[in-house]
């Protein structure tokens, strides 16, 4: 389930023209009828401002907004349910984790379809073929607690430093947890590995915890606001939602490391059975054109064209002093994430020794 994600008020964000659908036949004001959405809850990444302003451009199209809390997993369910369903419980669009994009189009569950800004979406966050593509990712964080430790690490390296002992943790077991796991994996892209070898991260979190700097628990904003742990890994949108939940009391930054910034990506697609299918194709042009990314923008998460609109300078000021900068950030492949995987979880215990648990 999506959890501790955050809600946002939406600005009026219309800087650029309307993109036309020309699959749809006619023009905007003729769009009408339904889409089915899945699992967007209107804390997360700004959804409800997302579905707002797509209600308030085409006002004769019905949103019908399907199990909000469900998983990637759930989203996938609901389209093997419904295949032969063209009514409102069949999803017409799905926003899932990055691995279901792949194993999405092995089952034939979902089908092709290119938006208008196709060329803006980074090649490694998207299927060629237009299967699936990225829509909005995190980028790994150190959110720090600065009125327990004022010296605040810029990159992976500094974390090695004395000052920094027993204050840093994970957030999560590396042995199981999706974001730990990629934590280390970034940390090797910081410490001479690579996208095809994560070794190097293990090394590097064997030297951490030998230091005597890293914690084995597993980090939360609580702990971070305490002081128990004043050093949190974290996605950036998590860590830049707790520094607003701090409203002050603590004060807390967060960092974007100088190098090793790696991409947790989610994607999205059309189902192979969507009874809307028109519509759908008009929520993916929405989602992707300017006005869409700026919006996903305001609940803290880097959209997926982002890099280009920094380029053009479309992005109003206030939201990008809001969001650090990410660029050069890395994508990996679906088969890269599962080897590095594999190599994280096996090797845990015997390269780093760290029993990372929850807090008791």
């Amino acid at each position: 389930m999506r959890t501790k994600k955050f809600a946002y008020h939406v600005l009026a964000l219309f800087v650029i023209a309307a993109t036309l659908l020309s699959a749809c036949g006619g023009g905007e004001a003729d769009a009408s009828g339904q889409l089915n959405v899945i699992a967007l809850p209107h804390d997360w990444c700004n959804y409800g401002g997302v579905i707002d302003a797509f209600k308030a451009k085409y006002p004769d199209i019905t949103v019908n907004e399907l199990n909000p809390d469900a998983g990637s997993a759930d989203e996938i369910e609901a389209i093997k349910a419904n295949k032969d369903n063209k009514g409102p419980q069949a999803p017409d669009v799905i926003d899932v984790g990055f691995a279901f994009g792949s194993s999405s189009k092995e089952e034939g569950l979902i089908q092709p379809y290119k938006v208008s800004t196709w060329d803006s979406i980074p090649d490694d966050a998207k299927d060629a073929d237009g299967y699936w593509y990225g829509d909005y990712y995190g980028v790994l964080s150190f959110l720090v607690n600065t009125d327990v430790q004022p010296d605040v690490p810029q990159d992976w390296a500094d974390l090695l430093d004395p000052k920094y002992n027993g204050q840093i943790a994970l957030s999560g077991d590396p042995r199981a947890s999706n974001q730990a796991i990629q934590s280390v994996y970034a940390a090797a892209l910081a410490n001479g590995g690579s996208l095809d070898d994560a070794q190097a991260g293990l090394d590097f979190f064997a030297d951490l915890n030998a230091a005597g700097n890293l914690i084995p628990l597993i980090a939360n904003n609580g702990l971070v606001a305490t002081g128990e742990i004043p050093v949190r890994i974290t996605w950036d949108y998590n860590a830049l939602a707790a520094v607003d939940s701090f409203e002050g009391n603590p004060n807390a930054t967060v960092v974007i490391p100088a190098s090793g910034r790696f991409a947790g990506v989610y994607v999205q697609a059309i189902s192979a059975y969507a009874p809307n299918l028109d519509n759908a194709k008009l929520w993916m042009e929405f989602l992707y054109s300017d006005e869409g990314q700026l919006l996903w923008m305001e609940g803290y998460c880097h959209p997926i064209r982002e890099a280009d609109m920094r380029a053009r300078g479309v992005i109003p000021q206030e939201l990008l002093d809001k969001l650090p900068d990410v660029s050069g950030a890395v994508f990996p492949t679906l088969d890269q994430l599962n080897a590095a995987k594999e190599l994280i979880t096996t090797n845990w215990d015997s390269a780093v020794g760290a029993d990372v648990k929850d807090a008791p």
